[in-house]
């Protein structure tokens, strides 16, 4: 049974900013300002352009593969099967590694010292029923949670950028190329939601019109947030927020407006819960996209009936991310993320360059940058989570060979 398609242009960039405008906002500054020092905007820049690049990839192919499934889908009709179920197995395994991120960052600011771990389990556990019964609640809600997410944001920066005339921030330490492109790297976690919208293909109005347009105004709201951010924090926090578990409640403070923290908080709580919420239903599509084609169990093919969506899939996808919340820490959770996303826009990348003639909407220039950015991002990984992503890409692929060889036989 198809998707159903209801989701307008604004629905799908509400679902694009959820996405980015998320727990990166609010938690990513202290690790990028310590390995970017002084050229925390640069790096910044560094993940805008190669977002974009990317972003342009993904709307280039969505609009000629308007399906559920994201690169899945758009590699396997391109490239080939092989390519696709890396793209769709890297994305899976990277975003279910950020649902935890964001469900462990939520309880972080929402829940009392010794409750984080339980409070982010029923926080994924009640999404997951949100996404079980229709797209259009998920939309709704996400809209609202983007509003209160941004309003947030408008106090802590407003109040920061105020005080920047008597301000002292702590010298921030001198940039190096490498500490630029790490940061640049972990930059790049926060913004990466903006395929979502593409991994939602089936349920667009108009996707070839819609999709590309919806990237594209997702991704330019998103940098302009978070460069109004990123120079608040530096300008009256400097290198002071490197050490900060709450960069935007510390703002605040440092600016005099120390009794409004606590909507920044409820802020950072919303954002989160608003970017897991997307993350989920990303997610969910583009495993029924793969057991569709038996790249996964069958099992998770079945779309409900009555509401449209693929609730075995959501309820699967809702276990697994309950099981690292319980057992990995945020940081693990980053690292491991950022490099199964990373190589999910490398084969993006290679996908669209190899579009050609009316499918053709960017230079192929573009998709070269897009994949060499990819790869110097994922080369500034910590070597742990880049290893461990490499052994549970190469267990997928392990899995796809095994169920091969048995349909062969």
């Amino acid at each position: 049974m198809p998707l159903a398609r209801r989701l307008t242009l604004a629905d799908a960039v509400a679902i694009g900013l959820g996405s980015m405008i998320g727990a990166g906002v609010f938690a990513v500054w202290a690790p990028a300002i310590g390995v970017a020092g002084s050229g925390i905007l640069i790096a910044l820049a560094i993940a805008a352009v190669v977002a974009y690049l990317n972003a342009t990839a993904s709307a280039q192919l969505a609009a000629v593969h308007p399906v559920a499934g994201g690169t899945y889908a758009y590699a396997r009709a391109e490239i080939g099967p092989w390519w696709g179920f890396i793209a769709g197995w890297s994305f899976v395994i990277g975003k279910i590694a950020s649902c935890a991120a964001m469900a462990m960052t939520f309880a972080a600011y929402a829940a009392p010292t010794g409750w984080q771990v339980p409070i982010a389990v029923v926080a994924v556990a009640a999404l997951a029923v949100v996404n079980c019964f229709g797209v259009t609640r998920t939309a709704l809600l996400t809209r609202v949670l983007v509003v209160i997410s941004l309003l947030g944001i408008a106090v802590a920066v407003g109040f920061g950028l105020g005080a920047v005339s008597t301000a002292a921030p702590t010298p921030l330490p001198d940039a190096t190329a490498y500490g630029v492109l790490q940061g640049a790297g972990l930059l790049f976690f926060a913004f990466a939601g903006y395929a979502r919208i593409a991994t939602m293909g089936e349920e667009v109005v108009d996707p070839a019109r819609t999709i590309p347009r919806a990237i594209v105004l997702a991704l330019a709201g998103a940098v302009v947030v978070y460069a109004l951010v990123g120079t608040a924090i530096v300008l009256v926090l400097g290198a002071d927020a490197a050490s900060s578990t709450a960069p935007l409640v510390d703002l605040l403070d440092r600016a005099g407006g120390a009794a409004l923290s606590p909507i920044v908080r409820v802020a950072a709580a919303t954002a989160s819960l608003g970017a897991l919420l997307a993350l989920m239903t990303g997610i969910g599509r583009t495993t029924l996209a793969m057991a569709r084609e038996s790249d996964l169990p069958r099992f998770l093919a079945k779309v409900d009936a009555r509401y449209h969506v693929p609730q075995r899939a959501e309820i699967a996808v809702a276990i697994v991310v309950i099981a690292i919340v319980s057992a990995a820490d945020l940081r693990g959770a980053i690292g491991f993320s950022s490099f199964g996303v990373l190589l999910y826009y490398l084969i993006a990348n290679a996908a669209a360059f190899r579009q050609s003639g009316a499918a053709r909407r960017y230079p192929r220039a573009f998709q070269v940058l897009g994949a060499l950015g990819c790869l110097v991002l994922m080369n500034t990984l910590p070597v742990l989570a880049s290893l461990l992503g490499t052994v549970v890409v190469l267990l997928g692929i392990g899995y796809r060979m095994l169920r091969l060889h048995l349909t062969r036989r």
